[in-house]
């Protein structure tokens, strides 16, 4: 075997020349994961080059050339023919990818190690729970504003198929850049739940993860792995206990798709501050309703610094009695799913009803008040799932949530699947379906009512407009 390194020099990554040969392209996640590695631990290793008389040609490192801009970069120098650099370039990532993952290393490196970019960790997290990560759509373009263009996506944002799929990368980018304002929902769910631990729950469940950094992030510390098991971590039942944020590219798509541009929203189960804050940043008026005064307070505190010029409504009460009496182009929540959670001590909570009977009653009330409310020819959109009872039979909660809306006077126009992360399913999945035969859970189901006349839909609505899509999240230079 022949020694062909050259030599080792550092060269700005503006001077090497991208392999017009390089068949890897690299979506802007990837791109946002491998500048949160770079800034945590720097370079490490060089990327591969041979000399051609046009200057420096990567073999390896297309990707790191592209993120570090001018900056100086290790470059290994190889002393190789043009075929030779071909063959290099063909098979340095497929077999890398043969490499089989020993999943309790991977699992147990990751406790204790964490990146300071949020990309990087769900990237790893994805990975060590055995997901595989999305491949880009090599025949659309992935950069500039011409990166949506000719496809689904750049009518509608996502794809509007009955499969809505959160683990994408594209809704996963999407997803960050909504996180990116601001929004952090999940601080205002802590509470006492369990074993009388503070919790906070993340949207793949209680996954170890994503606690131990939330937790950190309040604390503002780093909590070693047993300190953390020990005196924060809530196990077994209770990953099924947790509260859970919502996902605010649903929430966009549900305005955008459902509501007029200058639309109101009724949310009768408000919780936390997403929908309300991504209404707002959408220029739409949201009313939200909870039972809880400090939730309330939380909202409004985040909302203020995010939106302030077109503040949500947050009431403090039932819905059962306090909808405003005004008129709303679209209902859209995410209901309690009765016992699953408790979200306080109020008698009032739906979550603390005595049965699933006086659930669902109280339940039913609060839709049929709602689509009172409601604009004829407008949309309602209800996020929920179904929930067991103690012998781990299924509820059907969706069918009654399908029940309560027709019986409101909105029937059941779309429904869809949100299939979501697994976070720590995989790890638990193994001895839940060998106890139980149970599947893990990774969706919840999306049911979308109208209330009128559909014939009217395009009259009331207009075309889809995602045009400010991709300039959304644009900060002017001050």
């Amino acid at each position: 075997m022949q020694d062909r390194v050259k030599e080792l020099r550092r060269v700005p990554a503006s001077e090497l020349r991208a392999n017009p040969k390089n068949w890897r392209r690299h979506p802007p996640a990837q791109q946002a994961a491998l500048r949160g590695v770079l800034e945590d631990i720097g370079f490490a290793d060089a990327v591969i080059a041979r000399e051609t008389p046009d200057g420096l040609e990567l073999i390896d490192g297309h990707l790191r050339q592209e993120v570090m801009g001018d900056q100086p970069v290790p470059v290994l120098i190889v002393d190789v023919t043009e075929e030779e650099a071909d063959k290099m370039l063909l098979t340095y990532d497929p077999l890398a990818m043969m490499a089989h993952a020993d999943q309790d290393q991977l699992l147990n490196l990751l406790h204790d190690t964490q990146f300071a970019d949020k990309a990087v960790n769900d990237m790893l997290e994805a990975l060590a729970n055995g997901e595989r990560l999305p491949m880009p759509d090599l025949t659309e373009p992935v950069d500039g504003d011409d990166r949506l263009a000719g496809s689904l996506s750049a009518r509608f944002l996502v794809p509007p198929f009955s499969v809505l799929d959160a683990r994408q990368g594209y809704w996963q980018e999407r997803k960050r850049s909504w996180l990116a304002l601001g929004i952090e929902s999940e601080i205002t769910r802590i509470g006492a739940i369990g074993r009388n631990r503070q919790l906070l729950a993340s949207s793949s469940g209680v996954d170890f993860y994503i606690q131990k950094r939330a937790i950190e992030n309040i604390k503002k510390r780093t909590l070693t792995t047993a300190e953390f098991q020990e005196e924060y971590f809530i196990e077994d039942k209770s990953y099924d206990k947790g509260t859970s944020i919502f996902d605010p590219v649903l929430c966009e798509l549900a305005y955008r798709w459902f509501s007029p541009p200058t639309g109101s929203i009724l949310d009768p189960f408000a919780g936390g501050s997403v929908r309300g804050i991504v209404a707002a940043y959408l220029g739409r008026k949201y009313t939200g309703i909870d039972l809880r005064p400090e939730q309330v307070t939380a909202n409004q505190e985040q909302a203020q610094t995010i939106v302030p010029d077109n503040m949500p409504t947050w009431i403090v009460g039932d819905s059962r009695t306090a909808i405003p009496t005004e008129e709303y182009d679209l209902i859209f929540s995410c209901p309690p799913y009765y016992d699953l959670e408790q979200y306080s001590d109020d008698d009032a909570d739906l979550s603390n009803a005595s049965d699933y009977d006086s659930f669902i009653l109280g339940y039913r009330q609060i839709i049929q008040t709602s689509v009172d409310r409601l604009r004829p020819d407008s949309f309602a959109c209800f996020v929920v799932g179904d929930i067991r009872d103690n012998h781990g039979i299924y509820r059907n909660f969706v069918g009654d949530t399908v029940d309560a809306f027709q019986d409101a006077g909105a029937n059941l126009y779309n429904e869809a699947i949100l299939v979501t992360a697994v976070g720590s399913l995989p790890i638990r999945v193994g001895r839940q379906f060998e106890a139980g035969r149970k599947f893990g859970k990774t969706h919840q189901n999306v049911l979308i009512f109208y209330k009128g006349n559909p014939d009217r839909i395009r009259e009331r609505l207009g075309e889809v407009d995602v045009s400010d899509a991709l300039s959304l999240f644009e900060v002017d230079d001050v």
